[in-house]
């Protein structure tokens, strides 16, 4: 453990510089005091490190110390390769980058270690998207990334969901995310944090004025409020239903997030259907939408699914199926 942690705190000095002690400790989980004997041994195996104290302080090696690093365990070798992972390089353009990278850190492995690294990138594959989740529309990210990274102010014009009319905003952008297959935008937009689907900007321009973020603020912790502000949001509708056993999978693959809860199976209580068919054939489920018009997304699994409550909810699912089945019920229009 302390040699990781020895090598650990030597990589961080060489990308970071100087870091405090402090700051170490808490990225390592250990307390200062053990920083600075790991400092000590370093010192006495003949790293160039020194600390400086006062207000600006910290750790740092001596200006031009470099050194090669070869000494990863399998399972870090493993980890690395799983990167591969194909969608977010190829949206941001960095696939010839990622493949270029990773054949440096092949050659820099040890050798018993080349296998295990090589076999990850064949056998394990991350899929971001969801299941029939469909084509999405193209988002543009150079311009994003631009700004993200050359702390500069973004102008985008975007269009919000539902509506047709593109707005200009003038941004502080935090970075990207992406979530799921989707790219989001994190900024913020007149000193309040803001997300903004990538592909819902129809364009975006860097401009020459530098970014005016909040001081101390991060990209993680931006993501984490604006994340919660989505998931709290509290429902309007909350909806019984019951599902045949038998569509249950492909009901919790369909609605994902709408479920409050895991399904019910072998509710003693729950309803016939009125076709002598038992109630071990079917399984209740709780779904959460924000407006009631959109219960209209469970008519999907047509006689499989049967709304119970609440009542409004039945009425507005019965309106829909009577309107289909009077389209369906009149002659068709002639070609």
């Amino acid at each position: 453990m302390k040699s990781d942690r020895l090598l650990s705190i030597l990589l961080l000095l060489q990308t970071r510089g100087r870091v405090p002690a402090r700051e170490l400790a808490e990225r390592l989980e250990v307390s200062p005091r053990t920083v600075y004997r790991d400092v000590e041994a370093l010192s006495a195996a003949g790293v160039p490190v020194y600390a400086e104290r006062g207000r600006h302080g910290g750790i740092a090696l001596l200006p031009g110390f470099r050194t090669d690093v070869t000494g990863m365990t399998t399972d870090e070798a493993r980890a690395l390769f799983v990167l591969a992972a194909q969608g977010a390089h190829t949206a941001l353009g960095l696939d010839e980058a990622l493949g270029s990278a990773l054949r440096k850190v092949m050659a820099a492995l040890p050798a018993p270690h080349r296998p295990a690294a090589e076999l990850t990138g064949r056998r394990i594959l991350v899929d971001p998207d969801r299941w029939l989740g469909g084509p999405r529309p193209a988002a543009d990210l150079d311009a994003l990334q631009t700004a993200v990274f050359s702390d500069l102010r973004l102008r985008i014009r975007y269009r919000h969901s539902g509506g047709t009319r593109l707005r200009t905003y003038t941004v502080d952008p935090y970075g990207l995310v992406a979530k799921a297959g989707t790219w989001y935008l994190v900024a913020d937009r007149r000193g309040r944090p803001q997300l903004f689907r990538a592909d819902r900007v129809a364009s975006a321009a860097v401009t020459d004025a530098p970014v005016r973020r909040r001081p101390g603020v991060e990209l993680a912790e931006v993501w984490q409020q604006l994340r919660r502000q989505v998931e709290d949001r509290p429902a309007d509708v909350r909806v019984t239903a019951r599902i045949r056993r038998d569509r249950l999978d492909l009901a919790v693959r369909i609605l994902g997030g709408a479920l409050t809860g895991p399904p019910r199976t072998g509710d003693p209580d729950g309803p016939g259907n009125g076709h002598g068919d038992g109630d071990e054939e079917w399984a209740v489920i709780e779904v959460a939408f924000p407006v009631l018009p959109a219960v209209r997304q469970l008519l999907q699994f047509g006689d499989a699914l049967e709304v119970l409550d609440p009542p409004e909810a039945r009425r507005v699912l019965a309106e829909a199926a009577a309107g289909i089945g009077a389209l369906y019920a009149a002659d068709p229009p002639p070609p």
